[in-house]
């Protein structure tokens, strides 16, 4: 047929091989020879049944979505599964890998399923802002049922293939050799006989649905979309498929895939899913990769036990060191405890458990660091305590073994000066809860050699993290710009504005929590201590510091919470603490909009993005994009700050800048070049390789 597409035959039964690396995408030079083949086949007396298979490691893994957008070229996705839905014969999808949106509307064409036991399914368009465009929101709910189809297209999960043949996804689960058993499955469904219907013709769950039901699952969900429009069209969507006909719904499906796909979220979400894959890619492709069998990490609080739990659920065995026997006996209860909240969960066994610990080995010792391929340091903010560490490191590590650190803001390069092997030294910067948290900054030092980097941006993919590389200076990418958004909080406070007001200002934003909520989480003795630390002051966190309000820890911070509870109260004596101190500066209160609370924040943000890209701390504005939403809850629908920016209007944005630096005098306000730049030409100009 093509060289995608190819015919072969098992006496009577055709089998449908799709082949195009790396994931079978459905492109156009896929739907067009699938669907000569399907139609030369439904018209082929002498074929008794159809298998359609792909070559190579997975089933189709979805649309090709850099067509989205685009003049679709005929035939598009449904008109294939209308082809396939015209065969009266036997038709059986055969699934191994992962049979992903369009892969799995395709497979939804066909009367029959099978897939091998690894195998996992799921419709995700909605994580790029989208819906199920093939059919999938009108089909799925027929087999799995209304309520169940909602769960797995607003959630975008996969389920394995024995969860999918319980909920009649799948007809039939095998452990190997897939295509063979499909096609023996095909030739027995066609000895005995049709008809055989397809599934836009089965109402039985449909008609099982109770509405009730059904609009109280999608009202949950809806409530934890968070702004996002794609969550609430996916479920008006398989909504519509109980209350509609086959063909209304799937009419009403295409005029909400075609909504989304022109909103600004899912160009947005989109932007996203190329922007982390561009991240993880970094010159070397060529390089030999270091060995890593097993991993160090030197302190076991918060920090290093997360650490730890992120490289053992990984599957790398590790090696815990603390001061004391007291300390590290501390952390592994901790890391004991969380995994037993996974257990209580049910999102681990205790199996599991018990196997994950196993793989914990913990010390006193520096020596037994000394089989390690990896070496994290995970302690106090201290450049004198961190080189203490890095020099104990350096007399015991093994030639080649990677020795990185955790730190959130020092120099790197002055810590890999101080030992004698600074081609082996990075910056592995995790965000709390390092086992929980997908973001990875990963910093290039100086002398850092090509073949150290290129093995931990690799490392970071196997432990489930999304790896941004980036240069050295102070606060690296994420927190040098977390200051520049935070650095008018405290004046907006004593201008008039009260916690509460700017909190849900972000929140209207799309944010999960406003900049006071989150510190109150986290704790401001934390930030307190820093700012000691350096010399820095902020006059509002200072105050409340110094009267123990530390945050939800202690009961109060910027927020009272009350018998323990996490929800943060208005504090009235907050709030007149804050009038108190800006009278005492000669600061008369006024009213500020929300919109003045979303310039003065985040319009330094963004400069400051485009002045680290300037001085080439990171590579492109994207990498700044996927740093800020998987590791500080910049809301996805906006796509991350540059490219909000752009959306936004750079113009306006430098306008903005100008009128507050002119009336503030602060440089935190002063448009960078670039920005300007952007202004006039419409797109960010890439930093130089971090």
């Amino acid at each position: 047929m093509s060289n995608f597409v190819s015919v072969a035959r098992d006496s009577d039964v055709a089998i449908v091989t799709i082949d195009n690396p790396p994931v079978n995408a459905l492109s156009f030079h896929v739907r067009e020879p699938l669907m000569h083949a399907l139609a030369a086949l439904r018209d082929d007396a002498s074929v008794g049944a159809i298998v359609v298979a792909c070559a190579g490691r997975t089933f189709v893994a979805g649309a090709d979505i850099t067509e989205f957008g685009k003049p679709v070229q005929q035939p598009e996705l449904r008109a294939v599964i209308g082809t396939l839905e015209t065969i009266a014969k036997p038709t059986v999808a055969a699934i191994h890998g992962t049979a992903l949106g369009g892969g799995l509307e395709l497979a939804l064409g066909c009367h029959f399923r099978v897939a091998d036991a690894d195998a996992r399914l799921g419709l995700p368009e909605v994580k790029l802002g989208l819906l199920p465009g093939g059919g999938g929101t009108v089909r799925l709910p027929r087999l799995v049922g209304a309520i169940k189809a909602l769960r797995m297209i607003v959630s975008g999960a996969l389920v394995g293939a024995d969860e999918a043949h319980e909920a009649g996804l799948v007809d039939a689960v095998f452990e190997s050799n897939v295509i063979t058993h499909a096609v023996n499955f095909a030739r027995e469904i066609a000895r005995k006989g049709g008809p055989f219907t397809p599934v836009r013709d089965r109402d039985d769950e449909i008609k099982k649905t109770e509405l009730a039901a059904f609009d109280a699952g999608a009202a949950d969900l809806a409530r934890k979309a968070r702004g996002l429009d794609a969550p609430i069209a996916c479920a008006q969507a398989v909504r519509n498929t109980v209350t509609m006909s086959f063909e209304e719904a799937l009419a009403a499906e295409r005029a909400l895939f075609m909504k989304l796909v022109a909103d600004d979220q899912s160009r947005a979400q989109r932007h996203l899913f190329f922007a982390e894959r561009e991240a993880a890619k970094v010159p070397g492709k060529d390089l030999v990769r270091r060995r890593i069998a097993r991993v160090g990490v030197v302190g076991a609080g918060t920090m290093g036990g997360g650490i730890a739990m992120a490289f053992v659920n990984g599957g790398f065995p590790v090696t815990l060191l603390e001061t004391s026997q007291e300390v590290l006996q501390r952390g592994l209860g901790m890391i004991d405890k969380n995994y037993a909240v996974s257990v209580s969960r049910g999102s681990l066994t205790e199996d599991a458990k018990r196997q994950r610990l196993a793989q914990f080995k913990g010390s006193t010792d520096y020596s037994d660091l000394a089989d390690c391929d990896l070496i994290i340091e995970a302690v106090f903010e201290d450049m004198a305590v961190k080189k203490e560490v890095f020099g104990k490191l350096d007399a015991m590590a093994k030639p080649g073994a990677i020795l990185a650190t955790n730190t959130s803001y020092l120099d790197i390069d002055e810590i890999a000066a101080s030992i004698s092997r600074p081609q082996d030294v990075l910056g592995l910067h995790f965000f709390s809860p390092a086992n929980v948290m997908k973001l990875l900054e990963i910093v290039r030092a100086d002398k850092t050699a090509p073949d150290a980097l290129a093995t931990v941006v690799d490392l970071a993919r196997r432990i489930g993290k999304v790896a941004v590389v980036v240069g050295v200076c102070h606060g690296f990418v994420g927190n040098r710009m977390l200051a520049a958004r935070g650095s008018e909080s405290e004046a907006l406070l004593l201008e008039g504005a009260t916690p509460s007001q700017i909190d849900k200002a972000f929140t209207d934003f799309g944010w999960p929590m406003g900049p006071f909520q989150m510190g109150d989480l986290a704790g401001l003795d934390i930030g307190w201590r820093n700012r000691k630390a350096r010399g820095q002051t902020a006059v509002i966190a200072d105050m409340l510091c110094e009267q123990g309000r530390f945050g939800q820890k202690t009961g109060r911070g910027f927020y009272l919470y009350e018998n323990g509870s996490r929800m943060p109260v208005r504090d009235p004596q907050v709030e007149a603490l804050i009038r108190g101190k800006a009278a005492e500066k000669g600061i008369a209160p006024r009213e500020i909009s929300a919109e003045e609370i979303i310039e003065r924040t985040h319009y330094p943000l963004i400069n400051e993005g485009a002045k680290i890209l300037e001085e080439g701390i990171a590579a492109r504005a994207s990498d700044i994009d996927v740093i800020w939403v998987n590791g500080y809850g910049f809301p996805i629908g906006k796509g991350g700050p540059m490219f909000w920016a752009g959306l936004e209007g750079a113009t306006g944005i430098v306008q903005r800048l100008e009128y507050w630096h002119q009336r503030t005098g602060k440089d935190v306000f002063k448009p960078v070049r670039l920005l300007k730049r952007m202004a006039e030409t419409g797109s960010w100009e890439a930093g130089a390789r971090p």
